[in-house]
């Protein structure tokens, strides 16, 4: 569906540094999966023109069918919109050149990461901003791989990326104040609010997240409560809107494995992974995505 296109052009004035103070005009993401197709859809939605680069033509081919379906359930709630030519997938980092923002979102897996950035960086103007959606890794040790580490900082979305309000702006050592405000204001153009944390270890969000998860997991395999048990208490005791089991496989069992072998690293055994996690990981049983983990769910 394309609908006449009734944006505004975007304001491209300029702060301090060069930085746009408004929406960025053409966006990049790297990392067309389950969370890049959320995050392209969030800034085409706001009428930016955003690049999506995978692997190969194959997974840029299934990204833009992601980024489709996204928008068509926009669609379907109302959304207007964007013309379909503000939409571009490929696989040649090269594509990113002229953005004003690239976001990484490949896999939680700091070499993985690391290549990406640097990519990234290879590719794009000195004036971009380059943004990483790691949710545990460090941004200091992912920026010291980068030629500037002044531009570069964490964008941490969340899991679906349409439904969520949050975005964890993350400061490294070397992000300038101008990039930090910069990014806020572009998560509060795109409709999200955002917060700001200091880089350490799991930030805020998933420090705090997996902390209730991990123990939930050791809930259910020590045999104290189901796992709708467990998770009601916390919805309806704490008002939570989802309960840790549930959440868990939202977010996919292997990313909170991978976040709690991070933190474990960081902050030692308080956060090692409960034997029932790394079972069901290994048993291919992600959570929402392959259709069972803590929950059996439909397709």
């Amino acid at each position: 569906m394309t609908l006449p296109d009734t944006r505004p052009t975007p304001d491209v004035r300029t702060g301090d540094a060069g930085i746009p103070t408004s929406l960025p005009a053409r966006v990049g993401v790297l990392g067309g999966g389950r969370m890049g197709a959320g995050i392209a859809h969030a800034f085409l939605l706001a009428g930016a023109r955003v690049h999506v680069v995978e692997r190969d033509d194959q997974a840029a081919a299934a990204a833009r069918d992601r980024v489709a379906t996204a928008l068509e359930r926009s669609a379907a709630r109302g959304r207007d919109l964007p013309d379909a030519d503000t939409l571009s997938v490929g696989s040649d980092p090269a594509g990113f050149a002229g953005a004003g923002l690239i976001v990484e979102a490949v896999p939680e897996d700091r070499a993985l990461k690391i290549d990406a950035l640097t990519r990234i960086e290879a590719a794009v103007d000195a004036g971009a901003v380059v943004a990483s959606n790691t949710s545990s890794i460090s941004i200091d040790a992912l920026a010291a791989s980068l030629r500037r580490p002044e531009r570069f900082l964490g964008l941490h979305f969340f899991n679906p990326v349409p439904a969520s309000a949050l975005v964890e702006v993350v400061t490294g050592a070397a992000t300038t104040p101008e990039v930090v405000r910069a990014a806020t204001d572009w998560v509060e153009a795109i409709g999200k609010s955002a917060v700001v944390v200091r880089d350490a270890p799991g930030f805020a969000s998933s420090r705090l997240g997996v902390a209730l998860g991990l123990e939930a997991i050791r809930m259910l395999e020590e045999g104290v409560a189901s796992a709708h048990d467990i998770d009601t208490a916390m919805e309806l005791g704490y008002r939570h809107p989802m309960g840790p089991l549930r959440t868990t496989d939202v977010v996919g069992l292997d990313v909170r494995l991978s976040i709690a072998e991070e933190l474990e690293r960081a902050f030692g055994a308080r956060f090692a992974p409960p034997a029932l996690l790394r079972k069901l990981v290994a048993e291919g049983h992600l959570g929402r995505k392959t259709g069972r983990g803590f929950y059996e769910w439909s397709a």
